[in-house]
């Protein structure tokens, strides 16, 4: 006969006394979930900008001097790359972790977002952000061996410094929402604000019984 009982898992938790006497939840970081998950992200996201590229859909060396410039499937594959690509490093690491409470998942998948972010820098100092997509492109500064003397002076650099800070900044953005949805999706709790607050309300009013008797 199938049995119906509930899964059952099991989760850290430290909790720490403060000097005052209130103890405290510290939440235990999974540092080797974190570097998968953003490998992962790093990863999936150097795959979309390669398709994209293969396609034709990134402009590859062209300056975005409008943003009207910026071709639809171009655009797609920026979006989808940031998302996606993130959504699957913070199921990764949340996965790996083991976390089953929303609150542990989102922050580790957010975690993995930053842990992705310093290696975005470096990979475009070495002008391998292209590879990413357009819109990486605009983490590329100039690399500090450059010599003024090959740097060409254009009159359109602060619109292209503009447009491509935009769409960093967009990408990055993106990447921290679906890093946070990618966490929260593999925590397997239901997407909703409100699910916490109505599992703790039984909770509570069980202690306030238990005092009051």
């Amino acid at each position: 006969m199938a049995s119906s009982s509930p899964e059952v898992y099991v989760e850290e938790h430290n909790v720490i006394i403060a000097p005052g006497g209130m103890g405290t939840k510290a939440w235990p970081v999974y540092w080797s979930a974190i570097w998968a998950g953003a490998l992962s992200a790093l990863a999936l996201g150097l795959i979309f900008g390669l398709i994209g590229t293969a396609i034709g859909a990134h402009q590859v060396g062209k300056k975005i001097v409008n943003l009207h410039d910026l071709s639809f499937w171009g655009l797609v594959f920026s979006v989808a790359g940031a998302f996606f690509s993130f959504v699957v490093g913070g199921w990764v690491t949340s996965s790996i972790a083991g976390l089953r409470r929303a609150e542990d998942a989102t922050l580790h998948g957010a975690m993995a977002w930053l842990l992705a972010l310093p290696m975005f820098l470096v990979l475009a100092a070495f002008g391998a952000a292209s590879f990413f997509g357009t819109w990486y492109s605009g983490l590329a500064g100039t690399p500090v061996w450059a010599t003024s003397s090959s740097i060409t002076a254009d009159s359109n650099a602060a619109m292209v410094a503009r447009n491509s800070a935009i769409g960093a900044v967009t990408a990055l953005l993106i990447g921290l929402v679906g890093s946070v949805i990618g966490g929260w999706w593999a925590s397997g709790e239901p997407m909703t604000f409100t699910y916490r607050r109505m599992k703790e309300q039984p909770e509570l009013q069980d202690r306030r019984r238990a005092r009051a008797a």
